[in-house]
């Protein structure tokens, strides 16, 4: 994982070792759905867990800290302890966008890093999920190295260092032959040089930023009022969250990422623009929680006006640990058969790639289908 020392990844290590060892049930875990599971895929036993971070903070106190926050219990920590040193011996230092070390050099370590990986534990596949903090979008140049595999390629070999940190990590991870998931709604493979690069590869890839709280509702929400013909008119949000992630999106640049994949998917939903002001606020006293306020102005027979008001409160790191292990697995049996390019994930994502597909209900038909369709092929 990119990211690994962060709430979701710790979380998501905490809770594959919890599961593994009995200690806590699969409840979150879209894979272990019969649907899903007709895909034939990689055990959660047999995962691996590894990742890079900047932070040199241990996962165990990582992991003790979310737990006297009340994200993960603490009666599980003794009992995985071991278990969490191991994937502590697996972590590596990440790259460091303010530090010195030319982006070039960075792709050939992060990749070096990623077959030593593969193969000191023996490894048939590996998968990258980045779940580190949200960038600022990037922009794009027609024939930059953000375009252009070639213009990329002359500007990392003269020392520039071009690309977003997220990307960074794409970039290594295609070099050493890995899939990528972006969890995040960074730039990281949605570049179009990075599209191209995975398409040369024959890569798969999926993304991008988890759909774990209010876009979720709004995903199968919305559907259900243009079913019925009802008028929306406007749908406001209010978001309040703290912990890092809230820490990071207090910044308007990285705020906007998050803001743009949020917001794009309501219109297409309901077939028609709709007024929808929305706001993320950071209130550290929330710590790894999130809540939701929206307000849904709508008006059906005759013109009634009518509104639905909903709030949303939940654990971010909690909503989203399971989803990464569920798209780790699906992205390692989507390399195993050979896939390539985007993967059909979006029931997983705000911003599904590959896809302008937003309703929750029919995501989740164009997942069982893959997997019904993969789950037929030999391993």
């Amino acid at each position: 994982m990119v990211g690994a020392c962060g709430s979701v990844g710790v979380t998501t290590t905490v809770g594959a070792l919890a599961v593994r060892a009995g200690l806590a049930g699969r409840v979150g875990l879209v894979a272990e759905q019969p649907e899903i599971a007709a895909a034939r895929l990689p055990s959660l036993d047999d995962l691996v867990i590894g990742g890079h971070d900047l932070c040199t903070e241990p996962l165990a106190k990582r992991a003790e800290r979310l737990a006297a926050g009340g994200v993960v219990p603490a009666g599980i920590l003794p009992a995985i302890a071991s278990e969490l040193e191991e994937v502590e011996g697996r972590l590596r230092t990440g790259y460091d966008p303010a530090g010195a070390e030319p982006q070039g050099a960075a792709v050939e370590r992060l990749a070096a890093d990623l077959a030593a990986f593969r193969e000191e534990h023996r490894l048939e596949r590996v998968v990258v999920v980045d779940v580190a903090s949200t960038e600022p979008p990037a922009e794009i140049v027609e024939g930059g190295p953000l375009a252009d595999p070639d213009a990329l390629e002359q500007a990392l070999a003269a020392g520039e260092s071009p690309l977003p940190a997220s990307s960074v990590y794409v970039l290594a991870a295609y070099r050493a032959g890995c899939p990528v998931v972006s969890f995040t709604p960074s730039p990281g493979p949605r570049l179009p040089v990075l599209v191209t690069l995975a398409e040369r590869a024959g890569l798969p890839w999926a993304g991008s930023d988890g759909k774990t709280g209010e876009t979720l509702l709004k995903s199968a929400l919305a559907p259900m009022f243009s079913t019925r013909a009802l008028q929306v008119n406007a749908w406001a949000s209010y978001n309040m969250l703290g912990g890092g992630d809230g820490a990071t999106l207090a910044d308007p640049a990285n705020a906007q990422s998050k803001l743009v994949t949020k917001a794009q998917g309501l219109e297409a939903m309901l077939g028609h623009p709709v007024e929808g002001p929305m706001h993320i606020d950071y209130v550290p006293d929330h710590g790894d929680w999130k809540t939701a306020i929206d307000h849904v102005s709508f008006e059906g027979f005759l013109g009634v006006r009518m509104s639905l008001q909903f709030t949303w409160s939940g654990c971010d790191s909690a909503l989203a640990a399971p989803l990464v292990l569920d798209l780790a697995r699906l992205t390692l049996r989507a390399l195993e058969v050979g896939e390539s390019g985007p993967l059909p994930f979006g029931f997983f994502f705000k911003d599904p790639a590959g896809s302008t597909e937003h309703r929750l209900g029919t995501q989740w038909e164009e997942l069982v289908a893959w997997c019904g369709r993969v789950g037929r092929v030999g391993r």
